[in-house]
């Protein structure tokens, strides 16, 4: 396993050491190793993140194809509901027809799953003194008196040197990582997808299990991985929130909630005036200051006089 993942664990390394050289100007070649450390992990999620926007890419194109075929799904799973064979054949043939992939949302995180475990393998080996790729002799040795906020990058919350303060920080990042996980899936939910209904509706599940269980595997697994992954990780889901956000407020999915917004706005930007049912929620139409008109009221009509007799 080691050697087949030798290129990742050179191309990890070297991306952080190519980052710790280049921060040396700025904090001086002898300046805190603990901030250069620390921010050449920043500097590796922000490489890889680019890299991976391709597949980013890819993952919007196949969630709003999905989202499209949802009532075609449904109308399959309705005249096969007794068969669930059949119903599988038909949704596949479904995906073949309209060339999409229903796994392609997991893509950018099973992109990353080999550079998440190479970086992992990297830092246990600063832990244990054992070089990978390009980190060794004086840069490992570096890298081993590495803190962040006190924690060293290579301790992790179980390990037997660890101290109350890698404790707290592995602590306060855990929590950092579920809670930005969470608040990133039920962004997505709330303002990112369809209105659609939720029975029987296997797209809108899967984000649901997705709202609540990952950031569980992240509180649960978390107590394992180095202060350093753990660094990674939560600067990874705060560019995957960014990212998200500004995804859903340009180019929001059709009939999402984002995307009633945004063509209220430009309806009102451009002296249309959108009808009640086209304004989501939040957008408040406002009337123009001004003086206020009084109604006109209608003249009273005079009775005629009778004649005098």
């Amino acid at each position: 396993m080691g050697s087949i993942l030798n290129p990742l664990y050179y191309a990890v390394s070297w991306v952080m050491v190519t980052f710790h050289s280049l921060l040396g100007y700025v904090f001086g070649k002898d300046g805190n190793e603990s901030i250069k450390w620390s921010l050449s992990i920043i500097g590796l999620v922000i490489v890889i993140r680019i890299i991976l926007i391709p597949l980013f890419v890819k993952q919007i194109k196949s969630q709003r194809a999905l989202t499209a075929l949802q009532p075609h799904m449904k109308e399959i799973q309705k005249k096969h509901k007794d068969d669930r064979q059949k119903q599988s054949e038909e949704m596949m043939k479904l995906y073949k027809e309209h060339k999409t992939n229903p796994l392609a949302s997991c893509f950018p995180i099973l992109a990353q799953a080999p550079i998440f475990f190479a970086l992992f393998t990297v830092l246990n080996g600063i832990a244990r003194n054992t070089p990978h790729g390009v980190l060794r002799g004086e840069l490992l040795v570096s890298a081993q008196e590495a803190k962040f906020f006190g924690a060293n990058l290579s301790n992790t919350f179980l390990s037997s040197d660890s101290n109350t303060q890698t404790k707290l920080v592995t602590v306060v990042l855990i929590a950092f990582m579920s809670a930005t996980t969470f608040i990133t899936q039920r962004q997505l939910m709330v303002k990112g997808m369809p209105k659609m209904d939720s029975s029987n509706n296997m797209m809108l599940q899967q984000q649901k299990i997705m709202l609540y269980v990952f950031p569980v595997i992240f509180a649960v697994s978390g107590v394992n991985f180095p202060v350093g992954v753990l660094i990674y990780w939560s600067t990874t889901n705060l560019w995957t929130f960014g990212q998200q956000f500004y995804v859903i407020k340009r180019n929001p999915t059709p009939g999402s909630p984002a995307y009633e917004e945004l063509e209220a706005k430009r309806a009102l930007k451009n002296g249309v005036q959108p009808t009640e049912d086209e304004l989501p929620g939040d957008v408040v139409i406002e009337e123009p200051k001004g003086q206020r008109q009084q109604p006109k009221s209608e003249k009273k009509k005079k009775k005629p006089k009778k004649p005098k007799n």
